[in-house]
């Protein structure tokens, strides 16, 4: 998810699901690289496909986005942690 298309991606499968081309016209690069860009998020089980006619629709993969959201919020939840327990330790006064 770091990189920008991917997220334009999930971010347009997440309003309804679409085929390639679809995708291709809303996005500044080409239908090959747009595939390639679905084969990583399906890999990662964000999303999955679908044969409709002579071509594939995308949509989001529920499970995947929750198993997500998941990993992020127990790092954002350590993170904080983290930064919390800097802020409550008692500081040493100086003379």
């Amino acid at each position: 998810m770091g990189d920008p298309t991917r997220r334009a991606i999930v971010a347009s499968l997440a309003e309804r699901p679409r085929a390639v081309g679809e995708l291709a016209d809303e996005l500044p690069i080409s239908r090959p690289a747009v595939s390639q860009h679905l084969k990583v998020l399906k890999e990662a089980g964000l999303v999955t496909d679908q044969a409709a006619g002579t071509r594939r629709v995308y949509r989001l993969n529920p499970a995947g986005v929750a198993a997500l959201r998941d990993q992020l919020d127990t790092f954002w939840n350590r993170a904080l942690a983290g930064y919390r327990d800097v802020v409550e330790q008692p500081t040493e006064e100086t003379p």
